[in-house]
């Protein structure tokens, strides 16, 4: 377990400092209006990477488990910080398709993620727990889509091109990927979680007093 911990740490900690060094050698940027192909490596590999893991070793999936879900959720709280992206919208940096929906939807989850950390995650609470990751899971997927697809649906206002320079690059290439493994380690957690109290009790016949 402890190997795991080092290794998934260096892992991460690599790939943190590629995606700082690519973005500073240009290698993502793109003045066309789009996100480029380089920017979906960059996410996409790890992700592939992560999940065959994930299902292969029992040794890393078995340590992925083990993880707090209470951490994990509340790091999540950051995403408060969409409202950078809102800013970035009304100044005409970014495009509205984009960066509206993108950035609010990462303010309502970052606001809610202590009250999930704290209140929901455990047994008793694990379909409001899972049904949590899955929208903060839809929400990465739509600003994905719509950061892939903002050059068609607005091609005549602001570019997403600043999204593929730092630091903004850091979000596609790294903080999202990241945050949606953790979506994904949260619910394969509280699959796992046994039945709760409250389920087990409502099972059992009292015998009426006579």
């Amino acid at each position: 377990m402890k190997n795991y911990k080092a290794l998934t740490a260096g892992l991460i900690g690599g790939w943190f400092v590629f995606a700082v060094l690519a973005s500073a050698l240009g290698l993502f940027t793109n003045t066309s209006n789009g996100i480029g192909v380089a920017v979906a490596l960059a996410a996409g590999v790890p992700l592939v990477a992560f999940g065959i893991w994930l299902a292969v070793p029992e040794g890393f999936r078995n340590f992925a488990l083990s993880l707090n879900p209470r951490v994990l959720t509340f790091a999540h709280s950051w995403r408060i910080l969409g409202l950078v992206l809102v800013v970035l919208a009304l100044r005409g940096i970014l495009p509205d398709v984009f960066a509206l929906p993108a950035g609010v939807g990462d303010m309502l989850i970052g606001a809610t993620a202590p009250l999930v950390a704290l209140k929901l995650a455990t047994p008793n609470h694990r379909a409001s727990f899972i049904a949590w990751q899955l929208l903060g899971m839809g929400d990465l997927v739509m600003a994905v889509s719509l950061g892939v697809t903002a050059g068609m649906l607005g091609s005549q206002g602001a570019s997403i091109s600043p999204m593929t320079v730092l630091p903004l690059s850091l979000v596609p290439t790294f903080i999202v990927p990241l945050l949606f493994m953790s979506h994904v380690v949260c619910i394969a957690q509280a699959r796992r979680w046994p039945a709760t109290e409250r389920s087990r009790t409502s099972d059992c016949r009292v015998p009426a007093r006579v």
